[in-house]
């Protein structure tokens, strides 16, 4: 591929020396500016290690744009990224960081070279709890002058190791040897290293379930990521490198729409037609405007006990104090307004001794409405008030507030990537996958 010209960039910001340069993108420093690089993308696509290599027109582009939506969203839901801006059709600014060595992979189903470690399980097996593997990043199958039998060998390591082995990621992994054993400090180049890879695990964790929710949304399936981490200048972890059309399996109705449709030798134009129909459907990814309104019946009626159960979420929920009873028109015109400025909105009515407010807030409107009896512990006959509504008053009744504030989130993650991360994250802590791997 010909240096950029700036005719093609249309760029803020001209490329300066280069500083990497792989098969698909070039890194640049930018004059005047040490603290950001400039990551170009190429129109090449490769698979197998090099040995399948194309050049498709427009390819750049389209892998620029996925990876900018990608992180863009992953920003707005708090991770670190390695993302600051677009800076032209093909190429972001990101903050210059050391990449380390590794791969790391996170899978929802059995696909790709996981089937050819593990021929016991079938194509398509579901992982309720996502599996994390890490593989060492190498090329032309060396490790500092040691050969290798692959590159991208699959790793094992724990915390505390002394070892780091190595395994052929495309043979069955029982009864396999690993055919390289690495001293740990062989592979790690900064201090405290290993104390990254929970950390590396927990981001990608992360950075999937955002990545799954919004697929879903857009009738998608994402079955297995691959992404690469770095340290920046202060010594944090970011999430870095590109998240593109190369870097995940995605199905639509059974079918892939990402690079496995280039490495099964699909026709360029068929493989450009799905690079740019990812590129459109990430395009919509998003967080979006949700609310919990905490509606109580006076000042007498505590919040902490919601605050403590959203936590990091807390910005979430907007409180709101008034008897239903006693202004049933300022409640109703209060109510209507809410709705209308964030229609996507769960109601939590927390009542002391106006027990009716929750069924009365759930007849008014459309809106999911969750009722905490916050008497019923004294005077138990008061919870009669939230079970007994009469028709047409779909009001949900919950004793608990910290179960009150994880419905209304199950409810708003249906939508929102960022909860779904949330909720399914603490779902999956406590899950452990039992079929044999």
């Amino acid at each position: 591929m010909d240096a950029p010209t700036t005719e093609r960039f249309a760029a803020k910001h001209s490329p300066g020396a280069l500083v990497a340069e792989g098969k698909t993108k070039k890194i640049h420093r930018i004059d005047g500016n040490p603290e950001l690089v400039l990551v170009v993308a190429k129109d090449d696509i490769t698979a197998g290690d090099g040995a399948k290599h194309d050049i498709i027109p427009d390819k750049g582009r389209l892998a620029t744009a996925t990876t900018c939506n990608v992180f863009r969203l992953l920003k707005a839901c708090g991770l670190p990224v390695g993302f600051t801006e677009q800076d032209s059709p093909i190429s972001f600014l990101a903050p210059q960081c050391t990449m380390l060595p590794y791969e790391v992979v996170a899978r929802r189903e059995a696909h790709g070279s996981y089937i050819k470690r593990n021929p016991h399980i079938a194509k398509g097996q579901l992982f309720p709890k996502l599996l994390v593997e890490f593989y060492l990043k190498t090329k032309d199958k060396n490790w500092k002058g040691k050969p290798l039998v692959s590159d991208d060998p699959l790793m094992s390591y724990a915390d505390g190791d002394k070892e780091i082995k190595l395994f052929n990621p495309a043979k069955p992994l029982i009864g396999q040897e690993p055919f390289l054993v690495l001293p740990a400090a062989e592979v790690f180049s900064h201090a405290g290293e290993a104390k990254f890879f929970p950390e590396m695990q927990r981001i990608l964790r992360q950075t999937f379930l955002i990545l799954e929710k919004a697929w879903q949304l857009e009738g998608g399936t994402l079955v297995d990521l691959k992404v690469e981490f770095g340290i920046d200048k202060n010594g944090k972890l970011l999430l870095a490198d590109v998240i593109d059309n190369d870097s995940w399996r995605v199905l639509e109705s059974g079918a892939y729409i990402d690079k496995q449709v280039y490495r099964d030798g699909g026709a360029l134009d068929d493989v450009v037609a799905k690079y740019r129909h990812v590129a459109d459907v990430t395009s919509r990814f998003r967080v979006p405007q949700q609310r919990i309104i905490l509606w109580r019946g006076s000042e007498m009626d505590k919040t902490e006990a919601f605050s403590e159960a959203l936590g990091e979420l807390k910005d979430l929920m907007t409180v709101v104090t008034c008897s239903i009873h006693k202004e049933p028109v300022r409640g109703a015109h209060t109510l209507y307004r809410m709705a209308q400025e964030v229609p996507d909105t769960v109601v939590i009515a927390n009542i002391g001794r106006s027990n009716g407010a929750g069924p009365v807030l759930s007849a008014l409107s459309n809106i999911p409405v969750i009722t905490v009896p916050a008497s019923a512990k004294d005077f138990h006959e008061d919870v009669w008030s939230s079970l007994r509504g009469p028709s047409a008053v779909p009001v949900m009744t919950v004793m608990e507030p910290a179960n009150a504030v994880l419905a209304a989130l199950q409810i708003l993650s249906a939508r929102n990537p960022r909860l779904y991360a949330h909720v399914r994250g603490e779902i999956e802590n406590r899950t452990v996958n039992t079929i044999m791997l």
